[in-house]
């Protein structure tokens, strides 16, 4: 793996959830999260320093796999906006504390939006990342640099499977697939244990055997989706797991309600 960062402020831990408005309320939902949930529920918590938005546009929910996937039951296509936020290293109590509070403080308040489904919410821990380049932009800024396009993928262990031989064979691989591709870098991540949450959010199966896999792009997902179905293609024959779920994503535009009428 290329090192990636040397400096004091290092991700170390992810908040991602994945969200569904209701039919209707599309562009409501995009100005009360941008406007007031994004920085009051999330970015104003200490020890969290970044964050990010994502839109699926229809013609990018087609692109989605596998067709059964457990993340997006039961339909694949469910889940048009994904947000992500960097937690620093070493200081998830902290945070974590702090957050809950904030977040039933301000359901409490009525700040909440009713007309939407949570698809997937889930904290994790960073375990590695793989670069392209030699001198890359570090994980901890790939949410405020402004990469073109970006994959959410989760990788289901076989059953069995130590976790280091699914590291071995990532690690082996991945440098080829992604080589002199617009993939600028692929992290991992382990889930943490779902919490208590003033909002209905869906149980993650098999959490236990559960990886997350980002993927930040040089261009648009849609442009480069063939070295990901490679990717679950080899994983699947291999026998050490399969991709249950592959997204691509658009970055929001802030300010903008860009591709919130294409969701459908």
């Amino acid at each position: 793996m290329t090192a990636s960062n040397d400096f004091p402020v290092r991700v170390g831990h992810m908040l991602l959830t994945m969200v569904e408005p209701h039919r209707g309320h599309e562009r409501a939902y995009n100005r009360w999260y941008e406007r007031d949930h994004f920085y009051a529920g999330c970015l104003i918590n200490p020890w969290l320093f970044s964050g990010g938005r994502f839109v699926a546009t229809r013609p990018l929910k087609d692109l989605r796999f596998p067709a059964d996937s457990p993340i997006a039951r039961p339909d694949v296509r469910r889940g048009s906006y994904v947000a992500l936020y960097w937690i620093l290293e070493d200081h998830f109590d902290e945070w974590r504390g702090w957050s809950n509070g904030q977040a039933h403080r301000l359901y409490e308040q009525g700040r909440g939006f009713a007309e939407r489904s949570h698809i997937h919410t889930l904290l994790y821990d960073l375990d590695h990342v793989l670069y392209r380049d030699a001198d890359p932009v570090p994980l901890a800024l790939a949410l405020d640099h402004g990469f073109a396009g970006f994959v959410v993928a989760t990788v289901e262990r076989g059953n069995g499977v130590e976790q280091s031989r699914l590291d071995a064979w990532h690690a082996e691989r991945w440098p080829r697939w992604i080589r002199g591709t617009p993939v600028a870098n692929a992290s991992v991540w382990s889930p943490r244990e779902q919490g208590n949450a003033p909002m209905d959010i869906p149980k993650v199966e098999n959490p236990d055997r559960l990886d997350m896999h980002l993927f930040f792009l040089d261009a648009a997902a849609a442009d480069c989706w063939e070295i990901f179905r490679e990717w679950a293609r080899e994983l699947d024959v291999s026998g050490l797991g399969r991709v249950s779920f592959a997204a691509p994503w658009l970055p929001t535009r802030v300010g903008t309600d860009l591709h919130s009428d294409a969701l459908w």
